[in-house]
């Protein structure tokens, strides 16, 4: 299988449990690898019959400033169906990054990976 990645999607987003988040809300930053055989679209150089990372790219960033959840293992599952309604992508896996989590210890970054597939 082939990859496409996209790393470093940026958006602002009103996630979490408390309510400060809901309030202000942070920015998540969204990192993505779709599976997908490109064959076809190289074989042809055609963009329709591979993924348009473009418009993925915005429908990540639409679910990231959408409907806010609680949790972001709840928007990384959001993120992947959301990819995986692409007719040519057959697993994606996300990492859903959140720098300003309130945490009260000092740290770099808070990630949740998950992969899905067809299967």
């Amino acid at each position: 299988m082939d990859r496409v990645a996209l790393r470093g999607l940026k958006a602002r987003g009103h996630h979490g449990v408390f309510p400060k988040e809901r309030e202000e809300g942070q920015t998540f930053i969204v990192d993505l690898v779709l599976g997908l055989d490109t064959r076809p679209a190289a074989a042809d150089d055609d963009l329709t019959k591979t993924v348009h990372y473009g418009i993925v790219a915005e429908e990540v960033v639409d679910v990231v400033q959408g409907e806010p959840v609680d949790l972001i293992e709840t928007l990384a599952e959001r993120i992947a169906q959301r990819c995986l309604s692409h007719a040519g992508v057959q697993e994606v896996e996300v990492v859903v990054h959140k720098p300003d989590a309130p945490i009260t210890v000092p740290f770099d970054d808070v990630t949740v990976t998950i992969t899905r597939s067809r299967r």
